[in-house]
């Protein structure tokens, strides 16, 4: 449950006129909710029986089985968690109240013409947990955004030296509003640092938290997951199905992200073999078919109170 929580991004939401970050999963009849202010972090977790428990202890006149209203509760709820931006709307009234460390946000929608209420009864969020889903892939992201600027540098050096070329061979621009300055590093980082970032006015308590680093956060996060379920003791892949071609391992950095230049030298090195490593990328790796599950039909919403 966790790595699937992993793979979803923190989103800006405003609840209750609260704004917060967080990140929700929702499976069959179970889910897990994180959120946080940048201050603090909650979550909750609950399977099908606990679910069962609250939903009856807060709807006396239910006695659906979870089945028959989880589906409900997540249309209600996941709006609520999801970014800003989505176009999803809650039918739900929604409010949050923090009583101590604890923080409650109550649901009150309408199910089979009848008041449905539900409440998300978050806790702190252990350390060991902040670190993992927020701390860590941010760290990482970081270094991921590092080595992009160091290869964007390097691709603007080698094309200096290309113009400087073309002008050594009498090459003259069409026109004067197209000349540029040599880039040299050290000035752009000096520079960047002294006079762009005080005009950029960065706020340490900012929620802003954007569809592009949401995508960088999940390409983190889930070639983080990847690496760990392949070095799981629980996982024995025969030899076969764990060899990968040298040019198709991962690394730290995701795919797109890293250096452009050196992947481009490796598609032209060739093997002794004589074919090249771009052909021997295009080998079919085996796979099961996944047949479709057949949907469960859904029920009337007549008799799930009485």
């Amino acid at each position: 449950m966790e790595a699937a929580l992993s793979a979803l991004p923190w989103v800006p939401v405003s609840i209750g006129g609260f704004d917060l970050l967080a990140k929700a999963w929702f499976g069959d009849t179970q889910y897990w909710v994180l959120l946080s202010d940048l201050s603090s972090v909650w979550e909750e977790e609950m399977n099908a029986d606990d679910i069962q428990s609250r939903a009856q202890d807060l709807n006396k006149r239910l006695r659906a089985p979870t089945q028959a209203f989880f589906t409900h509760l997540c249309s209600v709820a996941r709006p609520c968690f999801s970014s800003q931006d989505d176009e999803q709307t809650s039918a739900a009234h929604v409010s949050l109240e923090r009583h101590g460390d604890n923080l409650t946000i109550r649901l009150k929608s309408e199910l089979a013409r009848l008041p449905f209420y539900w409440e998300f009864r978050c806790t702190p969020t252990p350390v060991a947990m902040v670190c993992r889903q927020l701390v860590r892939p941010l760290l990482a992201a970081s270094r991921v955004l590092q080595r992009q600027v160091e290869d964007l540098a390097a691709l603007l050096i080698r094309k200096d030296a290309e113009i400087q070329d073309y002008q050594d061979n009498g090459a003259v621009l069409s026109r004067a509003r197209l000349q540029t300055e040599p880039f040299e590093v050290h000035r752009y980082r000096e520079y960047f640092f002294t006079q762009t970032i005080p005009q950029m006015g960065v706020l340490l308590d900012s929620l802003d938290f954007d569809s592009e680093l949401q995508a960088l956060y999940v390409a983190v996060s889930s070639g983080n997951t990847a690496q760990k379920r392949k070095h799981s003791p629980d996982s024995s892949p025969t030899a076969e199905d764990n060899h990968v071609p040298d040019h198709q391992q991962t690394s730290d950095v995701p795919k797109g992200v890293g250096s452009s230049l050196a992947s481009q030298e490796q598609i032209d090195v060739k093997r002794p073999s004589g074919r090249t490593q771009k052909a021997d990328s295009e080998q079919h790796i085996p796979f099961k078919e996944i047949k479709p599950t057949s949907r469960p039909k859904k029920k009337k919403a007549m008799g799930l109170f009485r």
